[in-house]
């Protein structure tokens, strides 16, 4: 089983000192308002719990300790009974630093239903990760799904209720769990962390999962930087299974993106497009990978490539314009001279040719428009 990282659980138990509960004090001159129940003891405990507070304060833990098991001894307690041992025992915990202690403690406060709501998500998030810091993963997913239910908006909680899925192989749970997170940040106004987004789609890519395209998009769309516009495109090729004609299209977007980044990408890109019959695409590719050091050129393969391309550019250019002119009478001609035109980086043309051939019924018209709207982003015309 893959454990949850050091930092999350760091990071929880940061949160689990900085919202511990303390017990109220058994008497106090002047009572404060708190959205608490009022508490009543019974007098058998009343007794050894005062006797426990002075000792806390006194900062004698082991013989508050005592007291509090006196008073926990008793055989018929109140819920009220229950709820302040054990908020006393939380306090002790806390001094001593004893976290069996404390898990103990919070766990059966919570269970007397007199902690008050405003209480239990700190109460949930401490037994939580008191349970991850011991590594059981159940009980602290038990804890995070209370508190995740209690509060939905709590980003961070959800997050690591998904982390605490994944570390159980609960992918779609983890993924699920992500994309909550990543929604309650949109609907307060937010764009949730770059972070929530590439881990829910490494999970569900990880996982082989259907929805890691659309996860890729999701990243993509809040995060559209060079690296995520890589992983997206890249993710849905392999889950696509397209022909070379469809990676083409992909790797035209990756390029345009900006987002080619080392030799298979280069190579693959020039590769296919020499495939589907583009040798002035495939060259400028090869140059480009070339100039930002991304190909060598006196590679074998990289270097085969390069001569494979350069040799059919001359014949290629010279038979544009005649295709040009067959494109009138046949759109399915239009489509790949549109192509090759693209391919040489004139837009303007390709835009021309790729309109013919929406327009005509023996193209689809979706392909051309998708190399039409292509055409047109790369001439500048984005709207």
């Amino acid at each position: 089983m893959k454990m949850i990282s050091r930092s999350l659980v760091a990071a929880l138990l940061v949160t689990a000192a900085g919202g511990m509960v303390t017990a109220p004090a058994l008497a106090q001159k002047k009572p404060e308002k708190s959205s608490a129940p009022a508490i009543k003891l019974s007098k058998p405990v009343q007794a050894p719990l005062a006797a426990a507070q002075k000792a806390q304060q006194a900062s004698d833990y082991p013989g508050a300790l005592a007291k509090i098991r006196e008073a926990e001894a008793f055989p018929t307690p109140t819920a009220d009974d229950t709820y302040m041992i054990n908020a006393m025992k939380i306090n002790v915990a806390i001094g001593s630093k004893d976290n069996t202690l404390l898990e103990e403690a919070l766990i059966k406060a919570l269970a007397t239903g007199k902690v008050a709501a405003t209480e239990q998500p700190k109460f949930l998030k401490n037994i939580g990760a008191l349970a991850l810091q011991r590594k059981d993963y159940a009980a602290a997913t038990k804890s995070f799904e209370q508190l995740v239910a209690l509060t939905p908006n709590d980003a961070d909680a959800v997050v690591a209720l998904a982390e605490l899925y994944q570390s159980q192989k609960q992918s779609a749970k983890a993924v699920a769990t992500l994309s909550q997170a990543i929604a309650a940040s949109k609907a307060s106004g937010q764009i949730a962390p770059e972070p929530w987004y590439r881990r829910a789609l490494a999970i569900a890519y990880d996982g082989k999962m259907p929805t890691a395209q659309q996860t890729a998009t999701a990243l993509v769309e809040a995060y559209p930087n060079a690296v995520n516009w890589r992983d997206a495109l890249v993710i849905s090729r392999e889950t696509m299974k397209l022909d070379d004609q469809a990676s083409l299209d992909f790797m035209r977007l990756q390029a345009a993106a900006g987002a080619l980044n080392g030799e298979r990408d280069f190579a693959e890109y020039a590769d296919t497009a020499l495939t589907k019959g583009f040798p002035g695409e495939a060259k400028t590719v090869l140059d480009e990978g070339v100039k930002k050091g991304m190909l060598n050129a006196s590679k074998p393969y990289i270097a085969e490539l390069t001569k494979a391309a350069n040799s059919k550019i001359a014949a290629d250019k010279a038979a544009l314009p005649g295709l040009e002119r067959e494109a009138k009478a046949n759109p399915k001609t239009a489509l790949s001279t549109a192509d090759a035109y693209y391919g040489y980086a004139d837009y303007a043309k390709a835009a021309t040719l790729y309109r013919a051939a929406a327009a005509s019924p023996t193209v689809d018209a979706d392909t051309a428009n998708l190399r039409l709207g292509a055409a047109l982003a790369r001439a500048g015309d984005k709207e």
